[in-house]
C-alpha cells in the first residue's frame, strides 16, 4: 500500500474517534436527563447501569480506532 493510503486511513480514524466522542457526550447527556426525570429508584438504577454500559461501549470503540491508528503508523514506517 502507498504512504498516502496509510495517511488517509489515519486521518479517517482520527475523525471517527472525534465522532465517537461526540456521540458519547450526547448519549451521556440523554441518559443523565432520563435519570433526572425518572421518579422510581428502580428506574434510576437501571438508567445508571445503562449509562455505564453505553460509556464502556463507546470507550471500546475508541480504543479499537486507536489500535488501528497504531497499526497504520507501523505500516507507514515500514513503507519507506
Amino acid at each position: 500500500m502507498s504512504k498516502e493510503y496509510y495517511k488517509k486511513a489515519i486521518q479517517d480514524c482520527r475523525a471517527a474517534i472525534a465522532r465517537e466522542r461526540e456521540q458519547k457526550k450526547k448519549d451521556n447527556a440523554r441518559i443523565a436527563a432520563s435519570i433526572k426525570s425518572t421518579s422510581s429508584p428502580e428506574g434510576k438504577a437501571r438508567y445508571r447501569k445503562d449509562k455505564i454500559s453505553v460509556a464502556a461501549r463507546h470507550d471500546s470503540v475508541i480504543e479499537g480506532y486507536k489500535k488501528r491508528i497504531e497499526m497504520y503508523q507501523r505500516s507507514l514506517k515500514s513503507c519507506k
